[in-house]
């Protein structure tokens, strides 16, 4: 059972009845799933469990077959991902889609350049960029940095944050993180951590699609596991641990997934 309110919390997001089908491959079947404002929410499951196809369609990259999304209780649509920023979300993917000889301010900023007239033209104002990368990198992220150094000397943990920098520059509510502590050392990880938990307390809410169980233990507010397309648990990190997700991730069902009372927030506030 999926269910259970989680307290009168208004969901910033809720997805409602989504289903996906590619073809005769029903990717995601009925999920339904509301999320708080200023949570950090996870999404895990075994390759193919939806987790990705869920992710894109909350990001504008693909369209439900049916059901709906939901924005602060207003249904939207989305055909693409500037459709998804207009209504406050961002994604941050696994690749990270930084360009390594570019400074971290020019990768903040990369096609949303502040600008400035000089007589008919129109050109970057490279002083606003590089203050309003500072301010993004220092102020919201953290991390005192020279934001006119090139990304590729800078490390993965380092280099998520430039990723996440440039989506906070669109000033979103919400930002979805694709897998953001993979391949990272213990000290990278515990600095993505980090980062996240400011995210959150700047009122930000964060959606993380993740294979690592243990990341988002020590992270997340809620997790929500996909099983063959399907919601199968929303699980509180506080009362379940990795043995209970890993057997819902990979068997559908363990007794009471739910029952700790770790469901959606009330959708009725």
């Amino acid at each position: 059972m999926v269910g259970g309110a989680a307290g009168a919390r208004t969901p910033k997001l809720r997805i409602e009845n989504v289903s996906k089908q590619f073809g005769r491959i029903v990717a995601l079947d009925e999920v339904s799933l509301s999320i708080a404002e200023n949570e950090i929410f996870a999404l895990v499951g075994d390759n193919g469990a939806g987790k990705s196809t869920l992710m894109n369609i909350i990001s504008g990259v693909h369209a439900p077959s049916s059901g709906s999304v939901h924005v602060d209780g207003e249904a939207v649509s989305f055909a693409n991902h500037s459709d998804a920023r207009a209504a406050g979300i961002e994604t941050v993917y696994q690749d990270l889609a930084l360009m390594n000889d570019l400074s971290i301010a020019s990768n903040i900023f990369m096609g949303e350049f502040p600008t400035e007239r000089i007589g008919p033209l129109s050109v970057i104002d490279w002083d606003e960029t590089h203050e309003r990368a500072r301010e993004i990198m220092q102020y919201e992220l953290g991390r005192d940095v020279n934001v006119e150094t090139e990304v590729e000397f800078f490390s993965g943990g380092e280099r998520q944050l430039v990723a996440v920098g440039r989506a906070l520059a669109f000033d979103p509510d919400v930002i979805v993180l694709d897998e953001p502590t993979s391949a990272l050392s213990i000290d990278a990880t515990r600095l993505v951590h980090e980062t996240i938990r400011r995210l959150r307390d700047r009122g930000i809410t964060v959606i993380i699609v993740s294979h690592s169980i243990e990341s988002v233990l020590d992270l997340a507010d809620r997790i929500g596991v996909l099983y063959q397309g399907e919601l199968v648990g929303i699980l509180d990190p506080e009362t379940t641990d990795l043995m209970e997700i890993t057997e819902l991730m990979t068997t559908g069902s363990i007794e009471d997934a739910s029952g700790d009372g770790a469901g959606t927030p009330d959708d009725s506030g």
